[in-house]
């Protein structure tokens, strides 16, 4: 389920000449489309709506080029759907979001473990269910630590999200670290509160905006694999 993408390569850094006084503590990681390949959930989605999933897709792939939320493309399928009741009656019905080893991108435990081996603190955090943090921990990723946001009570892009993650990972803002596929809610963000940048160039997301000023242009790294990480940040 999970695939290798393009060959290993750094696409950008552009650190250099940036005002940081300080050598990276953390690291801190997004989910979906990040860490987790998200086509078993979107699946599970055109399942419980009564879609084909080639429709899903589709419809992801609309919403992705337009700049919305991804969750708009279940409300094209029942306007007025609402998501949250929906993923407690799949849960309900036996049929809730689930994370194992098969749906992690192949260079996620090598990424995290090499870090870790670097004296970096690696955390994962992402706007996710408390459910996914579960599955996720359940997992022993080579992580110091794994939240969500609805454990912390607030999502990505808001600012309290990030601001709760500079209380929870070690370092000042520029200390640390923020991966993720997502500019809108990853890159952006992550830089106006003053974390530093990665973007990976995967998923909807990571693949179309990738070359955007305000996506992966905007980032202090773009990068094809998280395994191009290590080597960027040691």
């Amino acid at each position: 389920m999970c695939t290798a993408g393009k060959a290993s390569g750094t696409l950008g850094d552009r650190t250099e000449g940036r005002p940081y006084a300080s050598a990276v503590i953390s690291v801190v990681f997004d989910v979906g489309e990040t860490l987790v390949d998200d086509s078993r959930e979107w699946r599970a989605w055109a399942d419980w709506l009564g879609v084909p999933p080639h429709t899903m897709s589709a419809l992801v792939g609309a919403v992705t080029a337009q700049g919305r939320d991804n969750a708009d493309a279940l409300r094209l399928i029942r306007p007025e759907l609402d998501v949250a009741v929906e993923r407690r009656a799949r849960i309900a019905a036996g049929c809730g979001e689930q994370i194992s080893e098969t749906d992690l991108y192949d260079d996620v435990r090598q990424a995290l473990s090499e870090l870790r081996a670097q004296g970096l603190w690696v955390g994962v955090a992402g706007n996710q269910t408390s459910r996914a943090g579960d599955c996720l921990r359940a997992l022993d990723l080579p992580a110091d630590a794994i939240a969500t946001s609805q454990e912390w009570g607030v999502a990505k892009p808001d600012p309290a999200f990030f601001a709760r993650l500079i209380e929870w990972a070690p370092g000042a803002p520029g200390d640390i670290v923020y991966v993720g596929d997502h500019p809108a809610n990853d890159i952006g963000p992550a830089k106006a509160a003053g974390l530093r940048t990665a973007l990976v160039r995967r998923g909807p997301w990571g693949y179309l905006w990738a070359d955007d000023p305000d996506g992966g242009q905007a980032a202090d790294w773009l990068v094809d694999r998280l395994t191009d990480l290590p080597a960027l940040l040691r």
